[in-house]
């Protein structure tokens, strides 16, 4: 059985991954605010017992066994931060934290009666997808916040696993309407001084860009047909409603506030 501290790794590899961006040790130990030294023992025990293979360019990849665990504690952590926010009326920055202290003591019952108490949510409340949940919306493509342009018309797709560890870059981001299903339009990019400005309604946001980079975002006009838009067409005209089981729909792109 592996313990709380392999968790917490294989955990922090898997979020990791959801970007572009190789994973490194030195990436990691950022991320999980730990001393390199520490997490190059740490990444080579953990290959030795079978839960990580080091690439001969250093990148950390999750095995099979790795993998699977990661995937069940991202599952854990995000259906407790939604349970915490949506239940309890926590702030989705104390959600985080609490969550991670408490990912470890539920067992698959618990797990699983969570997820049904919650009506199987597709995301935590930051937007990052749950393993096993149906998604609300369809495949779609995404950028960063970071490479926006201006005039853009945009709506938040999510706050990455990195912008969740900073607790500072939550708070603000919450304080300042931006959350997942939100739409914003772009009004500045200035590389020069290091940030992007946008407005949610008729509030102006300006932010970093080390930290937009954090926040990916999609244009909802180009968003696919959602299954059960599908669905609906194909049935127009037909006689009698049709028994189907309930689909998760895409949220209604509002602006807060």
């Amino acid at each position: 059985m592996e313990t709380p501290a392999v968790q917490d790794y294989l955990a922090a590899i898997y979020d990791l991954q959801s970007s572009a961006k190789p994973v490194i040790g030195a990436r990691l130990a950022r991320h999980m605010k730990l001393a390199p030294p520490t997490v190059t023992e740490a990444l080579r025990r953990m290959q030795r017992e079978g839960y990580v293979r080091l690439t001969s360019k250093h990148e950390v990849r999750l095995t099979p066994r790795g993998f699977s665990i990661a995937e069940t504690m991202a599952r854990r952590h995000r259906l407790i931060e939604r349970w915490l926010t949506d239940v309890l009326g926590l702030d989705w920055a104390g959600a985080h934290d609490e969550a991670h202290r408490l990912e470890h003591a539920i067992s698959p019952v618990v797990e699983e009666k969570l997820a049904t108490l919650l009506g199987m949510p597709s995301t935590c409340p930051h937007g990052n997808p749950i393993p096993g949940m149906e998604p609300a919306l369809p495949p779609h493509e995404h950028v960063s916040l970071a490479e926006a342009k201006v005039g853009q018309t945009l709506a938040i797709d999510r706050i990455t696993e990195e912008g969740e560890a900073d607790r500072q870059l939550l708070k603000f981001l919450w304080d300042n309407r931006v959350r997942p299903g939100v739409g914003l339009t772009v009004t500045e990019v200035a590389p020069y001084a290091g940030t992007v400005s946008f407005r949610i309604g008729g509030h102006p946001v300006t932010i970093g860009l080390v930290a937009a980079a954090k926040i990916w975002v999609y244009d909802p006009a180009r968003l696919p047909a959602t299954r059960a838009a599908r669905t609906a067409a194909r049935s127009r005209g037909s006689a009698g409603p049709r028994p189907s089981r309930p689909l998760v729909r895409p949220p209604t792109l509002t602006p807060a506030g």
